[in-house]
Formats: C-alpha cells, structure tokens, sequence
C-alpha cells in the first residue's frame, strides 16, 4: 500500500471544505434537501478524479444524489475559481455509508450487552 503524499491530502481536504461550503450555501437546487455533508474527498494521483462522499439527514437520498450529481458542473466551475489547480477534478458524488453502517454496529452491541447483561443494557 502507497504512502499519500501530503499535497494530495491538503488537496483532498481544501476540496472537502469548499465543496461543502457550495453545497451548503450557494447552491440553489430545490432537489437538495435536508442537511448535506461532505464527509471525504478522495482525489486520484494525477488530480483528474475526485470522489466526493455525503451524508444527509431529513432528505431523500435518491433524489439529493441525483441533484448534486447534476449540479456537479456548477460546483466544478466554482472549485476552479476558488482553488488554484492546473486541472479542477471530474466530482463524483457518492454517498457515504460509513455512518449508518457504525449506528447499525452499534445497535448489535447494545443488543448483544443486553442479553449478556440485562441489567446493564438498561443504563
């Protein structure tokens, strides 16, 4: 496994942040519902490619993908303002599944800790 280099993790992090700050308060989709969060950027070698992973609390999932998908130009366009690369990165949003996968582990434990303990699970 490769060492990440640190200007691609300053890259990656700087993305993260305006990304974030574009979706949250300049974009004008009505598709776009509900808290979305930027939780990772991860941009190949050659900076052509970036994958953006988001999180949304009370929206529709389906239909936020597919808007911020669409608006990927738009965000584009505003990173190669903001950001000073050679070339800006394709975006490409996915959504980020890591939290709902700890809150569904984190759930088995609590069951498991009440049939090991039951008094203890009523903490």
């Amino acid at each position: 496994m490769e060492k990440k280099s640190n200007r691609l993790s300053r890259v990656e992090e700087e993305l993260k942040r305006n990304i974030s700050n574009i979706i949250n308060y300049e974009l004008n989709n009505s598709n776009i519902t509900g808290m979305v969060s930027v939780t990772k950027v991860k941009v190949s070698p050659d900076l052509s490619r970036a994958r953006v992973f988001v999180t949304m609390i009370n929206s529709n999932k389906k239909n936020t993908l597919a808007a911020l998908k669409k608006s990927s130009g738009y965000i584009r366009t505003e990173i190669a303002h903001r950001v000073n690369l050679r070339t800006t990165p394709e975006l490409i949003f996915e959504f980020d599944e890591s939290i709902e996968y700890g809150a569904k582990i984190d759930n088995i434990l609590k069951d498991i800790i009440k049939d090991v303990n039951p008094k203890k699970g009523e903490e």
